[in-house]
Order: C-alpha cells, then structure tokens, then sequence
C-alpha cells in the first residue's frame, strides 16, 4: 500500500468501493482530480482499479485520455484499461461493450494507444487471437494519423511472427496509408524473411501480404519484386498466391518511368471521358 496519509488512504477506499458497483451518474470530485496529481499512479492504486465495473473503466479512461498528456495516458492504458480488456476477454470470451467503448476511447490518444495497448500485445507473442480481433476492429473503425500508424507497422514488423500481429498489420495496412518508403522496405524485409522458414505461415499471413501487395504494388522497388517472387515459390498458397501475384506483377515498380497513355488508346476512349 502507498504510503499516503490516512485521511488520504481513507477517501479513495471510498472511491474505489463506489467505483466496484458504479453504473451511471457523476464521478466522485476526489477522482476527478487524480489525473492532476503528481503522485496519481499511487492514488490511482489505492482504488483498487481490478476491481472497477466496467462502466467505471470507461468513464475513468475518459476522464484519463482527457486530461493527460501521451505518457502519462499510455501508462494508464498499459496498467489499468489492457488488462480489465484482457481479464473480461479470457473470462466471458466476448468483451464487455462499455469496455468496447473505453478502447476506442484510448485510441483518441493514438501514441499512448499504441504503446499502452496494441504494441505490448504484440509483443507478448500469447496474445489471443480473439483478443487480437477485438482491438483491431476498434483500430478499423476509428481514424488513425499516418505517422502514429506508420511508427506502429514498423515496429511491429520488428516483432516475431505471431497470428496477432499479422492482424495488426493486416488492419493497418488496410487503411490505406501513403507509408513513407522505410516502412514500405521495412514490410518487404518482414514477409521476404519468411522465404526461408521451414513452417509454412497461416492463412492469416498470407492476406497480410494480399494486403501489402494490393496496396503498396507500385511503392516496390523492381529488386523488391523479384526477392517477393522467390518469397511465393517458396510459400505457396493455392487461392490468395495468384492474387499476390496478379496485383504485384501487373503494375509499375517504384522508380519506373511514368507512361502516359498513347494518343490511339485515347482516340479510341468514349467520347464522354474525353470531356
């Protein structure tokens, strides 16, 4: 236990039993005010956060996103919101929706989102599967600046393989960001170090990299390619390879000359997309 001063001790034990049983209505004023504390960590712990309903996790993170900066909302979202996410998921094997919310919640605050929830799942490696899909169909829905995202899919193609991280990064790439060229070579780098794996990667993998190519065909270097070539001779699939290889070697590489179109193709063109 914090050493705090008993009147101190006293008052957020009394916050803490209201917020096991909390289901609607105003927050205590004492914990409205826990954010602004230098000491809020051993406040905060006094309250017994395991303990909170779920309806208290979501007003709490609320309150927490509001009113803190990044590092101080990653650690709450690290200690107290990644957890009570986790224990609900292995315990009802579905998360609770006022849980759901708080998530989405903490993705306002996309770099303390990041680093508090997504990336230490990522690498736990035992990460669930359906604890994964929980967090990225948040991540689907809600809209994510590039460069918070971009950081994210290179330090999760970083991370061992793992089926949740291949969800992570399927979902990120769906999004469809114009990804700065490191992270781009950084996803080549990532799916051509499979070419050498003896175990043959899941499903999963396999739409992450259907994902990447469909999005990202013309931002591959012509080297990148042919090693990506290699990579599907090596890791077949017998119904997404072909539409890897459809969607990479159809299209122009990074650093290819730009062809406009030849005058007999747009004399050919309906008159009306010719204006």
């Amino acid at each position: 236990m914090p050493q705090l001063p008993d009147k101190v001790l006293e008052v957020y034990r009394g916050v803490g039993l209201l917020l096991k049983t909390y289901r609607s209505g105003k927050l205590p004023k004492a914990f409205k005010i826990v954010p602004r504390l230098a000491n809020w960590e051993e406040v905060l712990y006094v309250t017994e956060p395991h303990l909170w309903s779920p309806v208290a996790t979501r007003e709490a993170t609320k309150l927490f996103a509001s009113n803190m900066n990044a590092r101080m909302a990653q650690r709450f979202f690290n200690t107290v919101l990644l957890p009570a996410v986790q224990d609900d998921v292995r315990e009802h094997g579905k998360l609770n929706f006022h849980l759901y919310l708080a998530v989405k919640k903490a993705l306002y605050k996309p770099a303390a989102f990041f680093k508090g929830i997504l990336l230490p799942l990522g690498e736990e490696g035992g990460c669930a599967l359906r604890e994964a899909l929980i967090v990225s169909s948040v991540l689907a829905k809600v809209s994510v600046p590039m460069l918070h995202s971009a950081v994210a899919i290179l330090k999760l193609s970083e991370m061992p393989y793992s089926p949740a991280n291949a969800l992570f990064l399927r979902t990120l790439l769906l999004k469809k960001y114009a990804l700065p060229y490191r992270v781009v070579d950084a996803l080549v780098a990532y799916f051509v170090s499979f070419a050498a794996d003896s175990s043959v990667p899941t499903l999963l993998w396999q739409q992450c990299l259907l994902a990447f190519a469909q999005h990202y065909k013309t931002e591959v270097t012509a080297e990148q390619k042919e090693a990506l070539r290699d990579l599907l001779r090596a890791q077949p699939h017998p119904k997404v390879t072909p539409e890897i290889r459809r969607e990479l070697f159809s299209s122009r590489s990074r650093g290819d000359p730009y062809l406009a179109p030849m005058a007999a193709d747009a004399a050919d063109a309906p008159m009306d997309l010719l204006g």
